[in-house]
């Protein structure tokens, strides 16, 4: 897992790598502190050594599902004003609503315009200078 020092923390979580390539490179060019976490045990394990103000998590990934690692983080105090933006496939009502009942803050359906994300994103952990 890489990490570097800033005002603004991201856990970038996905099993895909060319989104956690891209998704890393906009967030650290925007001036976010980016962390890596390539499936669900990976972001459990991060989550515990550290808070983040953001979280952007895939849900279907091979071993632990978003879902589980967003319920696990808003158990945890540290977390309390952490945000989870899910970025997912799957893109049926039902889905939608079992991410809001997880956790989370913000649903974004895959493809997403990372333009748009990014506005999310600042809108959630907003960077003064």
């Amino acid at each position: 897992m890489k990490t570097t020092e800033s005002a603004h923390k991201v856990l970038v979580v996905d099993d895909e790598p060319n989104i956690v390539m891209s998704l890393e490179f906009l967030l650290r060019k925007a001036g976010y502190a980016v962390s890596i976490a390539r499936n669900g045990t990976e972001a459990l394990e991060a989550i515990e050594r550290g808070p983040f103000d953001v979280v952007l998590l895939d849900i279907m990934m091979p071993d632990v599902d978003g879902y589980h690692v967003c319920r696990h983080l808003r158990q945890l105090p540290a977390h309390h004003e952490t945000k989870v933006i899910f970025l997912s496939a799957k893109s049926r009502e039902a889905d939608i609503q079992k991410g809001y009942e997880a956790g989370a803050d913000l649903y974004l359906t895959k493809p997403f315009s990372t333009r748009q994300l990014l506005e999310k994103v600042r809108e959630l952990a907003p960077i003064t200078t």
